[in-house]
């Protein structure tokens, strides 16, 4: 979102304020700056009215219309928990320690602010969607009105992530091309040039540095619509230090099943049962600090890394999707996302 459109300077005229005011339409509220482009003050179409209730009119200047106790949420010093109580407040500036506004949280369109970093893996060369990949990178195939990848990336947008690397090798400078540096979206976009293959996790280290603690690792072929912040908040509860998103796959026995113990004893007989079991779903959340165990410049898979982290006891756990999910791995996948994406919300 434009948080731009939301400033005015307290040199503004009323007239000026209420022009603005009527283009935000239903985000009508305005942030007063002063000469220093630092915030002093709120102003809605409803201080205006009480202002002129008052005996105010045109001529009067914004301060004398506006709230000089502005609700704000301060850069980085804020809990999850705070954010979600906020929401009564619909749009709240977010500013830096100099009172500048860097950002507008408007929960129409965003859930809250996940402090994390987001890693998309998009180097692959999508052989099995052969010849829709010949010429354009997996990862930039449409579904429904915009590529596979750009449904990821807005869904990381709706939970507040501002900083997103793209792991790229393939046709690499198509999606360059496509996303630029995320200004067209509010967000900060850079990108993780392989030279070589290194495998789902291994070109995370040619990124110098993540600004946060932790990390939201995906493929870029997934189309979901996953509650990350629920995902974030789980991890976070269960002081994990790796969380895996997983899928339950169910398999049907068609006949029934007999328990036995040791000597060949029967001991039940489940009649044609169903067995669910949970595969992994490409989303991860990691401790930054994890990626120490990774080996430089050498093809490491995140399974390798899981495996890693197990046998060094970190913990582990998993966070079952109860939503949608779908691999887009083959043809058959991609005419199947097609459709779906014509009857879920993502």
């Amino acid at each position: 979102m434009n948080h731009i459109q939301h400033l005015i300077n307290k040199q503004s005229s009323v007239r000026d304020a209420l022009i603005l005011l009527d283009k935000l339409s239903l985000d009508a509220i305005l942030f007063v700056m002063n000469d220093r482009n630092q915030l002093i003050g709120s102003l809605t179409d409803g201080d205006i009215r009480r202002g002129f209730i008052k005996g105010l009119d045109f001529s009067d200047p914004l301060s004398s219309f506006m709230n000089h106790k502005p609700f704000f949420i301060r850069e980085n010093q804020y809990t999850l928990d705070e954010i979600e109580s906020y929401s009564k407040y619909r749009i709240i500036p977010i500013v830096n320690i100099e009172n500048h506004i860097i950002d507008i949280l408007n929960f129409r369109f965003q859930q809250t602010i996940l402090p994390i970093n987001a890693v998309i893996m998009a180097g692959g060369k999508g052989q099995r969607l052969l010849p829709l990949t010949e010429l354009t990178p997996k990862p930039l195939l449409f579904v429904g009105d915009k590529p596979i990848l750009e449904h990821n990336i807005d869904r990381l947008i709706k939970v507040g992530v501002k900083n997103i690397s793209i792991s790229i090798n393939y046709l690499a400078e198509q999606i360059v091309d496509y996303f630029k540096d995320g200004d067209s979206k509010g967000i900060k976009i850079d990108y993780i040039q392989e030279n070589k293959p290194l495998g789902t996790i291994g070109s995370i280290l040619l990124k110098d540095e993540f600004i946060y603690d932790d990390i939201l690792v995906m493929n870029s072929d997934i189309l979901t619509n996953i509650d990350l912040y629920d995902f974030f908040k789980t991890y976070k509860n269960c002081i994990a230090d790796i969380a895996i998103a997983a899928v339950g796959y169910k398999v049907k026995i068609p006949y029934g099943v007999l328990q036995t113990n040791e000597e060949n004893t029967v001991m039940s007989i489940n009649e044609k049962p169903t067995y669910t079991y949970f595969s992994n779903a490409g989303i991860y959340l990691l401790k930054k600090e994890l990626l120490s165990l990774i080996p430089k410049e050498t093809f490491y898979d995140i399974t390798d890394l899981l495996e890693r982290a197990m046998e060094m006891n970190y913990k582990l756990i998993t966070y079952p999707i109860n939503g949608y999910w779908l691999d887009i791995g083959n043809h058959e996948d991609y005419l199947k996302a097609q459709e779906d994406i014509k009857h879920i919300k993502l």
